[in-house]
């Protein structure tokens, strides 16, 4: 580690430790218990990691309960049997349930991620990696109706090929064992998040040679989603959850790659200083996050786009049924870190 890593390593550990005692004139035991699924544990959501470690969420007076949920299918079912209060996933699953006539579905209230976080690996390196060189080859591209293989197939359209025809995008393996599969030798590429993609890089068993999302562009790709009665019944809960993500937000926004990598090291401990650095930057230039909570009606009709051509959806979902921005946007307004 750089002698410059370990002062701000230092200089962190008194900002948290301070935060701390700021927030400990709350008792534990007077803080809201929320559990929160996450649809995969990932780099992709740095500034909810923030939020975490830097105590945003007990500063709103919540105690939060992060479980990986494997999967947005996983997630939702979660929420809809009430094992999560709050549900971290793709706006798609919102969307099939809606479409589904539940009457007490999930309503998206915060938006995080604005592209599709994952990435292109390959079994060999290739800096003149063009998509036209998936022609003929295979592809584990996740779970079929899921947003991460449904962008995955609208880049591979967009790039001329044809799934099935041209390329082989196959969906038969889970999203959670993905690289698992890969490294056994399964697929001539495969669609990871970070940090897999880049501990396969590390062990010298895959490479990535393009990002998804940059190629996809805008789309709402993550969002956080509570029961329309969780909503109803607890509106203080959601404005709270929503103000600390917010908060998290404009932090990485003002803070330093190293700084940021800091933070958020207790929660990826098996992942080197250099490289949560290096992939916090990576996502950063390509503009995955920035701080808007909001959802907008062009972006989830962009999405809604994307599942008909993939011939996923049949009937577009009613945006003001299914989004409520009021708790963003009061957010947005009220919160600053000052």
């Amino acid at each position: 580690m750089s002698k410059v890593f370990k002062t701000i390593s230092i200089f962190l550990l008194i900002v948290m430790g301070v935060a701390l005692v700021l927030t400990a004139c709350q008792p534990k035991s007077q803080l809201k218990k929320v559990t929160l699924f996450e649809v995969t544990h990932s780099l992709f959501y740095t500034p909810q990691y923030v939020a975490l470690g830097l105590g945003f969420f007990e500063e709103e007076g919540l105690e939060i309960e992060l479980v990986d949920g494997k999967g947005a299918d996983k997630v939702m079912a979660a929420l809809l049997s009430g094992d999560a209060d709050i549900g971290f996933m793709g706006p798609e699953a919102t969307i099939y349930v809606y479409n589904e006539g539940k009457e007490n579905h999930s309503i998206i209230f915060a938006q995080l991620t604005q592209r599709d976080g994952s990435f292109l690996v390959a079994r060999d390196p290739d800096p003149d990696f063009t998509w036209d060189k998936l022609k003929g080859k295979e592809v584990l591209g996740g779970r079929k109706g899921g947003i991460p293989y449904m962008t995955l197939e609208y880049v591979v359209k967009s790039h001329g090929l044809t799934p099935g025809v041209d390329v082989n995008l196959r969906t038969d393996v889970q999203f959670d064992v993905l690289a698992g599969a890969f490294v056994g030798g399964e697929g001539d590429y495969v669609a990871l998040f970070e940090p897999v993609a880049s501990s396969l890089e590390k062990q010298g068993q895959g490479y990535v040679v393009a990002s998804i999302g940059e190629e996809a562009g805008y789309i709402p790709y993550t969002c956080y989603s509570a029961l329309k009665s969780t909503i109803e019944k607890d509106p203080e809960l959601i404005q709270s959850f929503t103000n600390a993500l917010y908060k998290g937000m404009l932090w990485v926004q003002n803070h330093s790659l190293e700084e940021i990598a800091e933070v958020v090291k207790p929660y990826f401990p098996d992942t080197d200083d250099d490289v949560l650095i290096s992939l916090i930057e990576r996502y950063r230039k390509q503009d995955s996050w920035k701080p808007d909570l909001v959802i907008t009606e062009e972006g989830l009709n962009r999405l809604m786009e994307i599942m008909e051509l993939a011939g996923e959806l049949d009937k577009r979902a009613d945006y003001s049924a299914i989004v409520n921005t009021s708790f963003a946007e009061k957010a947005m307004k009220n919160v600053n870190l000052d």
